[in-house]
């Protein structure tokens, strides 16, 4: 198998190589070629289509015409359901070295075609090509890990202690059996790939659902599953509505766990429901966030203010990691500002495919329209320092391009410090102290990720004994609260940002997929 020659992950986001953007150029042009194409359902191991078809364009160019994807039905995802039900005793029968073996061909998979998956992804969903790429590569990370897991464990099988020579205890995880798979848009590679590459090696039977802006890398991760040799049933996709397909999914008593990752509102949605059953099942509910970054006076203020524009930036904000809010101690809030200021003021907008480009558009017309409400409120109570305007101008006008945003003295107890915006909207403000910006930090319903700027060890050490969230970071110019990877930065949630303390990439999540049994045999 071709081994990519690049591997790039959120740490190498500013790699510039000629040969690698060479091949992406070429990567675009391949997917550009495949615009308009008809793409199906997989159920059972066999492509089907439905009554009903929804476009997928480019935020970049609505003229731009991904393809055609199925709108599927409720019928269409209870099917996918029972055939995953069906296949069920016979993957968990499958030795787990063999469905470790079959897994691991399916992320040397992704990494083989990451360039043209990548390709996609900055197509559908506006990412430049590096994160779009980090986004491919971390996919097959994800899934190497819970291999690596899995083989560190013995399968999870251990021994126990025993009462006598002739008693033998043994604790044993098993899968559960149907687990769903619902993803969000803007890593639809990673969110959807990493919890079902889980699910799967732990031995459970899924059913996929991609979210409706990004049927296309859903589609693309199919393939790779379905070419590593996964039976057929043990791996279904189902693109459509989530008032259809996802209302089914979640509501129906076939499935046996589900893994969400998306908005707070829908994940305690999907949460509440699914505890609505005959008895107690598993939802990892992997939710929002509206992460703070503490800047000291003791900090490196190129260093803070570099982490804060690739954090806020990224992905056009669009992450459930971006930062969102900076509490700057005042002798330094002044020049923390001018700098942050400056280097978004630089940031290349534009067509995300283009290799100059860092910020692509919004994801949809929904984001669109939020930003021109949030941009409002804030030119109204705040100041905006930069950005704060839609881009329409110079071919802009047929994508949702809107401008990096940054906004100082806006009042602490203004609604927008609490809610998550979901867009490349950064505030700022100044704190008499550490402690005052801990407390602003920790005061919210989330806790996804932080950041903290400070020369100082002690107070690094203070930081991260006082802040609530899942995973944190001191003086990371790379990204002040975002750029998790597998086996480096395990990636949950506390709070109202995950329903279960297990981080993605870590040592206690593939475990969440499997119950325990109890085994003793006497002599």
């Amino acid at each position: 198998m071709t081994k990519p020659k690049f591997k790039i992950t959120y740490a190498t986001l500013s790699a510039d190589n000629p040969e690698l953007n060479e091949m992406f150029d070429q990567a675009v042009t391949r997917v550009k070629s495949r615009f308009g194409a008809n793409y199906p359902l997989f159920i059972n191991g066999e492509e089907r289509w439905a009554e009903e078809t929804f476009e997928d364009r480019s935020p970049i160019n609505s003229d731009w015409l991904l393809g055609t994807f199925q709108k599927g039905t409720r019928e269409d995802a209870a099917e996918a359901l029972a055939v995953a039900r069906a296949a069920f005793d016979g993957w968990r029968k499958t030795p787990w070295q063999e469905r470790v073996a079959i897994m691991r061909q399916a992320a040397d998979l992704i990494s083989e075609r990451s360039f043209d998956i990548g390709a996609a992804v900055t197509l559908e969903i506006g990412k430049n090509r590096l994160e779009a790429l980090g986004d491919v590569e971390e996919t097959a990370d994800l899934i190497r890990w819970y291999c690596d897991e899995m083989e560190r464990n013995n399968g999870f099988i251990k021994p126990l202690n025993e009462e006598s020579p002739k008693h033998h205890n043994t604790s044993v995880l098993k899968p559960y059996g149907v687990w769903v798979v619902i993803s969000p848009f803007n890593f639809p590679f990673a969110l959807a790939g990493g919890p079902a590459g889980g699910a799967l090696v732990a031995g459970n039977t899924v059913v996929f659902k991609p979210a409706t802006d990004t049927p296309l890398s859903g589609w693309l991760l199919t393939e790779c599953i379905r070419d590593a040799g996964v039976p057929a049933g043990v791996f279904n996709y189902v693109s459509g509505p989530g008032r259809t397909v996802g209302e089914e999914l979640i509501t129906n008593n076939e499935v046996d766990g589900i893994t969400f990752t998306g908005s707070f509102d829908v994940g305690m949605h999907i949460y509440r429901t699914f505890a609505a059953g005959a008895y107690p099942r598993p939802c990892i509910a992997e939710m929002g966030g509206k992460n703070a970054t503490i800047v000291s006076r003791k900090a490196d203020l190129d260093k803070a203010a570099l982490g804060v524009m690739r954090s806020a930036f990224g992905l056009t904000g669009q992450k459930c990691s971006a930062c969102s809010r900076v509490y700057v101690e005042e002798p330094v809030h002044e020049a923390f500002v001018q700098k942050l200021v400056a280097l978004t003021s630089k940031m290349n907008v534009g067509d995300p495919s283009r290799r100059e480009v860092y910020m692509g558009p919004a994801a949809n017309k929904g984001a669109y329209r939020d930003y021109q409400t949030f941009v409002e409120a804030l030119h109204r109570d705040g100041e905006v320092l930069t950005g704060g305007k839609l881009l329409t101008e110079d071919g802009f006008d047929k994508g949702f391009f809107v401008a990096p945003t940054v906004v100082d003295n806006l009042p602490l107890d203004h609604e927008l410090w609490k809610v998550e915006m979901f867009l490349p909207i950064v505030k700022v403000a100044g704190v008499e102290s550490l402690d005052q910006a801990m407390a602003l930090a920790n005061d919210s319903v989330y806790g996804l990720t932080g950041g903290f700027f400070s020369e100082d060890p002690d107070e690094g050490r203070w930081y991260l004994d006082n802040i609530e969230a899942g995973v944190v970071y001191v003086n990371r110019p790379a990204g002040a609260t975002t750029g998790a990877w597998p086996g480096f930065q395990p990636f949950g949630g506390w709070k109202g940002s995950g329903s279960t303390g297990k981080a993605g990439g870590g040592f206690y999540y593939v475990q969440q997929y499997m119950h325990e049994q109890s085994q003793t045999v006497i002599d």
